[in-house]
Parts: structure tokens; C-alpha cells; sequence
């Protein structure tokens, strides 16, 4: 079995997202796993990371798939069970602020990366990554710039993510009242800065972050 890209098939045209995975899958690569992450530039609440399987066929239940920041959150709600329906296997690994912070941005990102593929029910053949290559993994990978635009199981990962952490953010609003965290999903909004700088930082902001870092240097002088 072939265990390096490109596959020796031709990579033909197909519908919607599906061509990436689709030349893979015929390269006898598959199951494809796609994996993407949100929360990167948020200063509080934790990384998502979430890998999901899609079979090689395409679903017109899915076919408005798309990076999950362009779409709206309604079309976001309305596609994450019917992603969870259809995958073959989808995990959603959850990195809070603290180990964050403990291993930086970029080293929690990669390391989520590698837990939610290991988390998936079914070993894939392929894992496709959303820009980052993903050292450690126990297959073959590629990283796909704008991948969550250019390949379905990207995009349907990017879903899983981007509503999980959501809800999540939500949550959390009712236990730290004040922050506004369902409103800006612990970005780094105007209003978030201003009831930073009232508040101070909780235990869900990410002290590595000089917004925050700053904030508290200031509470603690105080």
C-alpha cells in the first residue's frame, strides 16, 4: 500500500470539497481523517481540536460544508448532528487554558492534533491537516493550506470544533458572570478587554497572552 503523497491515481475533478480526499481514497489511502482546531487567538477558554472520518461518497445532507467561520452559527448548529450522524468517526479533544499556557499556542495545537486522530474510532489511512503539519502521527498526513475550505473532512472537523468550544463558552458564561463570554467566545473583543481590565483574569484566560499577562501585573500592583 502506498504511504507517501501523491497517490499514483489522477487526481480528477470532483464536486464540492470532496476531491482531495476523493484522489485518496481511489490511491487506496483511505479512511481520510480531516483535523482542525479553534480557539487559537482566543486569550480565555480552552484550544478545540476535532478529527472526523467521512466515507468516500458524497452526502448531500453535508454538501454546505464549509469552513465553519464562514458559515453562520445557525448553519453551524444545523450541521453538527448531522456530521455526527454520518461520519464514520469523529473526536473532539478539549486543551484548557492552563496547558495552553503551560506549552504554548503552537505546541498545544500540533499535540491536540495527534490526540484527536489517536481518539478516533477507526484507524484512517490519510490524515489531512488544516495548514500545520502534524508531527507523531501514526499515519500519513498532509497539510492543506485553507484546508477547511478545500477538503470536506477538514471542514466537517472545523463544525465539530467550532460548535463544541461554542457551547462550551456558553457554559462558562453563566459560571464567571461579567466576562461576556457567550458573546465573544473569550476573543479578544472591545468589550471582553474592558471587563478584563474590570474584573481581572479568571482561571479560564490564558496568562501567556500579554493582554491578560498585563491585566494581571496590574491587579497584582493593585
Amino acid at each position: 500500500m502506498p504511504s507517501a503523497w501523491p497517490p499514483r491515481t489522477v487526481i480528477r475533478r470532483s464536486s464540492g470539497l470532496r476531491t482531495l480526499e476523493s484522489a485518496l481514497y481511489r490511491g487506496g489511502l483511505g479512511p481520510v481523517a480531516g483535523v482542525d482546531e479553534v480557539g487559537r487567538g482566543a486569550c480565555a477558554g480552552p484550544l478545540v481540536v476535532a478529527a472526523c472520518v467521512l466515507g468516500p461518497n458524497r452526502l448531500s445532507s453535508l454538501a454546505a460544508l464549509d469552513d465553519s467561520k464562514k458559515l453562520g452559527e445557525r448553519e453551524r448548529e444545523r450541521l453538527f448532528p448531522l456530521i455526527k450522524r454520518y461520519a464514520l468517526a469523529y473526536h473532539v479533544v478539549f486543551i484548557p487554558s492552563t496547558e495552553v499556557d503551560r506549552r504554548g499556542v503552537h505546541v498545544a495545537n500540533i499535540e491536540g492534533m495527534r490526540r484527536a486522530v489517536a481518539g478516533l474510532a477507526m484507524r484512517p489511512g490519510y490524515v489531512l491537516s488544516d495548514g500545520f503539519r502534524v508531527p507523531g502521527l501514526a499515519v500519513p498526513s498532509l497539510p492543506v493550506i485553507g484546508g477547511d475550505g478545500a477538503a470536506a473532512c477538514i471542514a466537517a472537523a472545523s463544525v465539530l470544533a467550532k460548535v463544541s468550544r461554542d457551547r462550551l463558552m456558553v457554559e462558562l458564561d453563566g459560571e464567571y458572570p461579567g466576562y461576556g463570554f457567550a458573546e465573544h467566545k473569550g476573543y479578544s473583543t472591545l468589550a471582553h478587554t474592558t471587563a478584563l481590565t474590570a474584573l481581572g483574569p479568571s482561571d479560564q484566560h490564558r496568562y501567556s497572552f500579554i493582554n491578560v499577562r498585563r491585566v494581571a501585573g496590574h491587579v497584582r500592583r493593585a
